[in-house]
């Protein structure tokens, strides 16, 4: 530990006592740690894993939030969405932010930062190239306000800059594969909460692959600031706002819905480095701040994790909360061995209906068929049941992906207790503003579920000429859709 530490500060004071250094965000858009560098070995991401080689890893890297909007608001700020109330996701009216809370862009660029925010070389939507970023956030924001553009390299002469490349993908729709290599396709590891299917197989395959194109826009990036001489000069974070987009992914405070890839490489962070500690999103912009020489506003509620002794937490949080048209009300709180979930709304199934997800996942309908027809094993039926428990308790020392609830195990009493007192305290001493739901502003709740139904019903009517099929029909358009007739 002594030695740990002294590395650490070694490590650290170089940083501290360099000149506004650059910093680089390549942000990935619904990724879970499925990287070779994590101990993936069905996908190619060489340039990811020369970056976790020539850099830091880390492996208990967590989202806030399960969803786009509200995790993107969290680390852009440096503290908890559910602090701020940017909770709800892809909010209808964002309102400006209230005092005292103010973005990371804003604050380094009135620090003499160039701030650039761009879409990864490369990317392209209908057929088209695009070249702003995303930046989806719950507040109302004006980028070119935000931004200096989306281009860094026109910053003034020796001007530092931080400069963030948007990668849509692994976001769905995947591009689904012409061929399948069957090598690969046999050797994926579905979790056991999945049904071993042919549609489900292909389904992951699309998403590896996606993955794979993630790696290649990192790749022209780093090869971009290679180019220009400045990579060896610049800490370069590579990370995803939440886990991959399946059906006990994104949207759940699951493991495969929170846990993300981190890479940082930078001048005086060594290469081949891991790291174990916990570690949220919402450390990013204070650590960046402290490396900068800039002040830790004091309601930043994120470590700094690059600067001095590394905060050994004891715990971290994350909260989910309205989705869409898919309404709910989830806390969990991580340690180092155990996941507590709570959720509020038991009356609710886990698979709570959600427009975005049956429109887009088929693993949704082909669940709830199997269900339907018996296909499913005992373990992977009960997570379809109506209703789910207030209490969900996980052991990740035994079961490092939390699906095997051991809430109900006396041996389990005392962490339990603990855990669910480290939960509320945080919600009370966080004033967490979760429980009074959405902001009261305009379209009402009932238009905003009206509206959500229509874009549902728009898209299968588009795909089948009938805006509310069955389970049936539609995983028969998903089977047909990757070349299962």
């Amino acid at each position: 530990m002594i030695l740990r530490l002294l590395l650490t500060v070694m490590i650290a004071l170089p940083l501290q006592a360099a000149t506004k250094p650059n910093f680089v965000w390549i942000i990935a858009d619904d990724m879970s740690p499925d990287i070779g560098a994590y101990g993936l070995k069905q996908v190619s991401t060489p340039n990811l894993d020369r970056l976790a080689a020539e850099g830091r890893r880390y492996t208990r890297a967590y989202a806030t939030a399960p969803v786009c909007s509200s995790s993107r608001s969290a680390f852009i700020l440096g503290c908890y969405q559910t602090t701020t109330g940017l909770h709800p996701h892809d909010v209808e009216n964002p309102q400006p932010l209230p005092a005292p809370y103010r973005h990371l862009p804003g604050l380094l660029r009135e620090a003499g930062w160039f701030v650039t925010n761009a879409a990864a070389p490369g990317a392209m939507r209908s057929g088209k190239a695009i070249k702003k970023g995303k930046t989806h956030y719950n507040f109302a924001h004006d980028p070119a306000e935000m931004f200096d553009g989306d281009e860094w390299r026109k910053r003034k002469p020796g001007q530092p800059f931080f400069a963030q490349f948007q990668i849509t993908e692994p976001h769905r729709p995947f591009p689904i594969p012409e061929s399948y290599d069957e090598a690969k396709l046999r050797a994926i590891e579905l979790p056991p909460n999945y049904p071993d299917h042919l549609l489900m197989r292909r389904d992951w395959y699309a998403y590896q692959r996606s993955v794979e194109v993630v790696d290649q826009r990192v790749g022209v990036i780093l090869d971009q600031l290679r180019a220009e001489g400045v990579l060896d000069d610049t800490i370069v974070m590579f990370f995803a706002d939440h886990g991959r987009p399946m059906p006990w992914g994104k949207q759940w405070l699951s493991v495969e819905g929170l846990q993300v890839p981190l890479l940082i490489r930078g001048p005086n962070i060594e290469a081949k480095g891991v790291e174990h500690v916990l570690v949220s999103l919402i450390d990013l912009a204070p650590s960046m701040l402290k490396l900068a020489g800039q002040p830790v506003p004091s309601w930043m509620e994120g470590k700094t994790i690059l600067s001095g002794e590394f905060p050994e937490r004891d715990t971290v949080f994350a909260a989910r909360d309205r989705c869409g048209d898919a309404m709910d009300r989830i806390r969990a709180v991580i340690s180092r061995d155990s996941w507590l979930v709570r959720n509020f709304r038991t009356d609710l199934s886990r698979l709570n209906w959600s427009g975005y997800k049956e429109a887009s996942y088929p693993g949704m309908a082909l669940l709830r068929v199997l269900n339907e027809t018996g296909g499913l094993d005992t373990f992977q039926a009960q997570w379809l049941k109506p209703t789910r428990p207030e209490i969900e308790l996980y052991d990740l020392k035994s079961d490092t992906l939390g699906l095997h609830d051991v809430s109900q195990h006396p041996d389990q009493a005392n962490t339990l207790a603990k855990m669910r007192s480290a939960l509320d305290e945080w919600i009370t001493s966080s004033g967490d503003r979760g429980a009074a739901g959405d902001p009261p502003t305009e379209p009402t709740m009932e238009q905003i579920l009206k509206d959500k139904r229509l874009d549902y019903q728009r898209t299968w009517k588009a795909r089948l000429k009938k805006a509310e099929p069955t389970d049936a029909e539609r995983l028969a358009w998903w089977m047909k859709s990757y070349g299962l007739d």
